[in-house]
């Protein structure tokens, strides 16, 4: 029998081996780990697909199926299962989805509302949500446009049906005593939710777009969060 000492071609093979293994740990770990942009492996975007007959999420995913059969033009995502779903009590609405919860785009999406998906937007909603210390169970993410139609550019007549819309969504949120509009244009759903036995809050939108034009607007955002959060 040969003895191999740290020298030996066959310890080093075996070394190597060990660190490529460590690797695949690793990356795994990071995969499945709760943490901005994970949804851009394939294999986190499964995981949560799964998820989606889960109690708190089953609803939700039905409401979004009626929406597909409703209008079979748009792309409607799924809300996150990792969130709160049926039993948040904080709705955060922002104003529509964007390229990359599209599973059918260029870079493929997510198919998912998220704070782990592969933008900057998301990575900022992510962040903003942990130092505004709002837990992931506490929150349901939304668009005021649920729909998305491969443009960023928005209507006035997308923003009313979107509001519109709303009211189907709201009860199945009984929890919801929170709702925070993310954005001018989902603030113009401000009359509409003050329908509802909620609390209002609002705040700018997350997008690269308003921290390069208004930092100190950007920046204030996590506060504005926690404080809704305290409402």
């Amino acid at each position: 029998m040969i003895e191999c000492r740290a020298s030996c071609p066959l310890s080093g093979q075996k070394l190597r081996l060990g660190l490529i293994a460590q690797r695949r740990e690793n990356t795994i770990d990071q995969i499945f780990m709760d943490a901005p942009r994970t949804l851009r492996h394939m294999d986190a975007v499964l995981e949560r697909r799964a998820m989606l007959d889960q109690n708190h999420i089953a609803p939700l995913a039905k409401y979004v199926e009626a929406l597909r059969k409703k209008s079979p033009e748009l792309e409607f995502q799924d809300f996150d299962p990792l969130d709160g779903g049926t039993g948040a009590d904080m709705l955060f609405l922002l104003e529509k989805p964007g390229p990359m919860t599209s599973p059918t785009g260029k870079r493929q999406g997510s198919g998912f509302i998220s704070r782990n998906n592969d933008d900057p937007t998301a990575e900022a909603v992510f962040n903003f949500m942990q130092q505004a210390n709002i837990d992931r169970s506490r929150v349901v993410l939304w668009n005021v446009i649920p729909g998305w139609n491969k443009k960023i550019k928005t209507t006035t007549d997308e923003i009313r049906r979107g509001i519109e819309e709303l009211g189907n969504l709201m009860p199945l949120l009984p929890h919801v005593r929170i709702v925070v509009l993310v954005g001018k244009k989902a603030q113009r759903a401000a009359p509409f939710m003050s329908e509802f036995a909620v609390d209002i809050a609002m705040s700018a939108h997350p997008s690269p777009k308003v921290r390069s034009i208004y930092p100190k607007v950007w920046n204030a955002i996590p506060d504005q969060w926690r404080d809704a959060g305290s409402l």
